[in-house]
C-alpha cells in the first residue's frame, strides 16, 4: 500500500503545472539520427529494402527518410550533426540502440533480405512477445525487425 502511494505521488509530480511549463520548449519528436559514411548508399538501403520514403537530401552530407510518422536523419561525415564532440571524440555508425520496425511474415522478409545481400547480426529469436531479428544498414547501424505474437 505504501509503495502504491509513493508511485501515485511520483506520477503526480510529473504532471504538475510547473513541470509542464519547464518542458514547454519541447514541441514534438523530430527523428532518429543515424551516423552514416555514405548518405546516398544509406538512402538506397532504407528506401529499396525497407520501404522508407525519401523526404529530403543534401548530398553528400545529409538526408531524411520516413516511414509513416517516423523519420530517420542520415548524417554523413560532412553534416553538422556528425561533427566531433568538444573532447575530439568522433560520432560513428553502429552501436546497439536501434529502430524497431513492426513487420508481418518475418521468415519471408528474412529470405528476401538475405537474397538481397543484407547483413544480419543474429538469427531470428522467438519469445513471448513475438519474433525478431537484427539487420545492419550499410554502415553498421542496427535495425530490428519484429513480428508481434498473435
Amino acid at each position: 500500500m505504501r509503495i502504491e502511494k509513493e508511485e501515485e505521488a511520483q506520477m503526480a509530480q510529473t504532471t504538475e503545472p510547473g513541470n509542464v511549463e519547464r518542458h514547454a520548449f519541447i514541441k514534438s519528436f523530430h527523428g532518429i539520427r543515424y551516423q552514416v559514411k555514405d548518405v546516398a548508399r544509406a538512402i538506397a538501403f532504407y528506401t529499396q529494402h525497407l520501404g522508407f520514403k525519401l523526404e529530403h537530401q543534401q548530398l553528400p552530407a545529409f538526408a531524411s527518410v520516413s516511414l509513416g510518422d517516423t523519420r530517420i536523419l542520415l548524417s554523413g561525415p560532412g553534416a553538422s550533426g556528425s561533427r566531433p564532440m568538444p573532447n575530439g571524440q568522433t560520432q560513428e555508425p553502429g552501436g546497439w540502440n536501434r529502430i524497431v520496425l513492426r513487420v508481418s511474415d518475418l521468415p519471408g522478409l528474412i529470405a528476401d533480405l538475405k537474397q538481397a545481400g543484407v547483413r544480419f547480426r543474429n538469427e531470428m529469436e522467438t519469445g513471448p512477445g513475438g519474433r525478431q531479428i537484427q539487420i545492419e544498414d550499410p554502415d553498421g547501424n542496427p535495425v530490428e525487425l519484429m513480428e508481434p505474437a498473435r
